[in-house]
């Protein structure tokens, strides 16, 4: 019945009720490790700015917020935040990609070894 009920709820409140769904779900930071590889390309690269469509500051997310990368997945996901490369890697994502990704990423800090995803 509790199932019942919080489908019930998901879909009437649409696009919110995913995040609220996704909660639900338990970060693994050694499987994010292993999804970690496609955000490298540049989130990895120390300074990195894009230059299409707009120069934009690529920031370092080892030591992020948990909640904050989830969130800012999330936001992504749902066209909330206007970068068009990261609204297309994240529409890709489940929401256990997202909270795999949230968790190693939020687990890292300078002082962590030879990490290379950083």
């Amino acid at each position: 019945m509790k199932k019942f009920v919080v489908m019930a709820v998901a879909t009437l409140l649409g696009g919110g009720a995913a995040n609220a769904l996704a909660a639900d779900v338990v970060g693994n930071a050694s499987a994010g490790a292993g999804k970690a590889a496609m955000c490298i390309g540049c989130h990895g690269i120390a300074g990195y700015r894009t230059a299409y469509p707009e120069t934009y500051e690529v920031p370092m997310l080892g030591g992020q917020n948990h909640k904050y990368l989830e969130n800012a997945l999330y936001e992504y996901k749902k066209g909330d935040r206007k970068f068009q490369t990261m609204r297309a890697i994240a529409a890709s994502l489940t929401d256990q990609d997202i909270a795999d990704l949230a968790a190693y990423y939020a687990a890292q800090t300078p002082a962590t070894p030879a990490n290379p995803y950083k």
